[in-house]
């Protein structure tokens, strides 16, 4: 299909700026705006401050805006009247580098180096989510290099909370309703199918993601005073949440499946199709035996089953050498991905039922709840997807994927609940990304991909 003659000459540009593209999504990279640890909240404002700069520089109205944590960058650009109303969404802040003598190279020194194609970009956050906010932001970039401005209109929302779970997100989409009104949310945070074929995410799980504290006697005790003769908590919780599965893999939590759908014929079929290969899925972790619930097929498990997973577990002595103590208390974390149709609050609920059911006489149980939201579906048949599938499939030369993701992103929520507000998801990550670990990358040619793409969809928005 031939290009119009803007979209032509903003391709060009892309191409022949892909290395100042780069220093930017550098500079971004450099900053440690890690949000989890308070002595990087003057690194948090930098990085805002920085994205507010890059924005007004390409005639937004930008503004940074105080929260109750971390400060969140809003910004608006009228574009030229008529046509939808875009709402771009990202975030700056990152997880934590530790455990940072895993990485190769330093967290905060982007550092290029070869793979398997091409050149790729290892830092923490190159892909999640600076390198993804840079494709968009270097789209609008051309876009203005160009033609002076951008077709249609776009507001900018960037938080610096997203990797501990936007304690303060909803109050600012409360306050800032009106500005931040439009007619679809995009967000770039997920992944494409493989580096050559691109991806539109139209499911994510939900979350409730909880602690559970088990207190039993009033101190640690001498475990062999007291072995055999009072309550263990180590072991009341163990034998507790070793209950969770039955032997083919299902929760056993009460009421646990309540509204979960089965996948249509149509839509098994087409992920059938997608030739996942699970045991490469797994090698590639160190893994040869598929989990989750048995006779199940593995995109379904991943993306349209609801799991219960212990997180964490500990209590007692765990120091070097021995310590023959029977502990006063236990702990453990749990998460549990959630799927449309499931309320977070009521698989909390019912978790806790279930505790209760086999919870020792003598034994005192409380829960922290953290999080919660339920999993989102995407309507698939939204003019918003079907411009998505279309530029997708122009760049790359062959159709776009729906498919389906075993994370969760609560700002998709929010944004219904809080804004009216459909969101379409398009990556351009890859499953070997190593997102929140050491070594994280991002491979240039998705990058390269990634804002050609965001320029092609402005265009198709616009049309």
């Amino acid at each position: 299909m031939s290009e119009s003659a803007p979209l032509s000459g903003v391709l060009r540009r892309i191409d022949s700026t892909l290395a100042q593209a780069r220093e930017n999504w550098f500079a971004f990279l450099r900053i440690p705006s890690i949000s989890a640890q308070p002595a990087y909240r003057p690194d948090c404002a930098a990085a805002a401050e920085w994205a507010r700069a890059q924005l007004a520089a390409l005639g937004f109205q930008a503004s940074v805006q105080p929260t109750a944590g971390q400060p969140c960058v809003l910004a608006h650009h009228a574009g030229p009247g008529g046509g939808p109303h875009l709402l771009f969404y990202g975030h700056y802040d990152v997880q934590p580098a530790d455990p940072v003598e895993l990485w190769t190279h330093p967290p905060f020194s982007p550092s290029v180096i070869e793979g398997p194609h091409g050149e790729r970009v290892v830092a923490r956050g190159a892909v999640d989510d600076k390198g993804q906010v840079m494709t968009w932001l270097e789209a609008f970039r051309a876009w203005h290099a160009e033609t002076g401005g951008l077709p249609v209109p776009v507001t900018v929302l960037l938080e610096g909370e997203e990797e501990i779970g936007s304690p303060s997100l909803e109050a600012l989409l409360a306050e800032h309703r009106e500005a931040l009104r439009a007619d679809v949310a995009i967000i770039s945070d997920t992944n494409m199918w493989d580096i050559d074929t691109p991806a539109i995410t139209t499911r994510l799980r939900g979350m409730a993601y909880l602690q559970i504290d088990l207190q039993g006697p009033d101190r640690d005790l001498h475990s062999g005073l007291f072995g055999g003769a009072g309550l263990n908590p180590i072991n009341a919780l163990t034998r507790i949440l070793g209950e969770l599965h039955d032997a083919r893999g299902r929760v056993q939590i009460p009421g646990f499946y309540d509204g979960v759908e089965e996948v249509s014929a149509e839509q098994a079929q087409e992920w059938q199709g997608l030739g996942f290969d699970e045991a490469a899925f797994l090698g590639g972790v160190g893994l040869s035996a598929p989990g989750g619930e048995a006779g199940v097929p593995a995109l379904q498990r991943l993306w349209a089953r609801p799991t219960a997973d212990l997180n964490g577990i500990w209590g007692g002595y765990t120091g070097e050498g021995s310590k023959t103590v029977i502990a006063s208390e236990a702990h453990a974390k749990l998460s549990f991905r959630l799927v449309p149709g499931q309320d977070p609050d009521a698989i909390v609920e019912g978790f806790k039922r279930f505790v209760e059911a086999r919870r020792p006489k003598d034994a005192r149980v409380s829960y922290t709840l953290f999080s919660r939201g339920p999993g989102i579906a995407v309507p698939t048949d939204s003019r918003w997807v079907a411009a998505a599938r279309a530029a997708l499939t122009e760049e790359f030369g062959r159709p776009a994927v729906l498919m389906g993701s075993g994370g969760s992103i609560p700002v998709v929520d929010s944004f219904r609940r809080l804004l009216g507000l459909d969101s379409l998801l398009v990556g351009f990550g890859l499953e070997d990304d190593q997102v929140h670990s050491p070594n994280e990358k991002f491979d240039v040619r998705c990058f390269h991909r990634g804002i050609r793409s965001h320029a092609r969809l402005l265009a198709k928005l616009a049309a």
